[in-house]
């Protein structure tokens, strides 16, 4: 099995019930860590000087259903300067069927199908950790730095630390995002508390989720900031 099958067939065997309560913004926990999420990024956002989106060109590498670019237009976004890649085409069908304005296409990153310089701001969210082929993910770093503007960021958010329970997804450590992005400038910043925890406490006691969140160490995920080089 080629690896874009076997990322196929590992995202199709998450398509079930229990799988969307967990990740339900219902789930207290899930909504905590979205939440923090959020913060996170958009002080990436402003730290880097991207305080007004309305006229970006921003590419989410790995969309799934749109949900990151719907953040997005939260912060200020035009809908119609928002596009879209991922392998999965239901995904793409229910991204388009909710997000009309936006552009969405069904296809590998490893070719991303737009000028070079392009966009103002590249996302890629929990997408490495889900491709295990080394050649891959140089590729489609190579993509996401070609179609990247001079001026532009990418905004990296993915974990760190493997998943026990899922050998389909491997964490990806700082050593590896600075060796898919050489000649580039990375600012990086753990965030999340472990989801386990969250779990267990974000029923019970949201403030002791603020306060644990504030441990490093504790936390899963980077989200980061990477620049070309001048």
């Amino acid at each position: 099995m080629n690896e874009t099958a076997r990322i196929k067939e590992a995202y199709a065997s998450r398509n079930h019930i229990k799988d969307r309560k967990m990740y339900s913004y219902f789930s207290p926990s899930a909504l905590f860590n979205h939440q923090q999420r959020e913060r996170a990024t958009v002080a990436a956002l402003k730290g880097n000087g991207f305080d007004s989106l309305s006229d970006k060109l921003i590419m989410d590498v790995g969309c799934g259903v749109g949900r990151v670019l719907r953040d997005f237009v939260k912060y200020g976004a035009n809908p119609e300067n928002c596009y879209g890649i991922d392998l999965l085409s239901d995904r793409i069908m229910e991204a388009q069927r909710t997000s009309p304005n936006m552009h969405f296409t069904c296809g590998n990153a490893e070719e991303i199908t737009f000028d070079n310089n392009l966009f103002d701001i590249v996302l890629s969210f929990t997408v490495f950790t889900s491709i295990l082929d080394e050649k891959m993910k140089r590729n489609i770093a190579s993509e996401m730095i070609r179609v990247l503007s001079p001026a532009g960021i990418i905004i990296w958010y993915d974990y760190h630390m493997d998943n026990p329970y899922n050998s389909s997804v491997s964490g990806v450590k700082k050593k590896e995002i600075y060796e898919l992005f050489p000649d580039c400038n990375i600012e990086l910043d753990r965030i999340i508390l472990a989801p386990p925890i969250v779990r267990v406490l974000a029923p019970y006691s949201l403030l002791f989720c603020y306060l644990l969140e504030n441990i490093k160490i504790l936390n899963t995920h980077y989200l980061g900031v990477i620049r070309k080089k001048d």
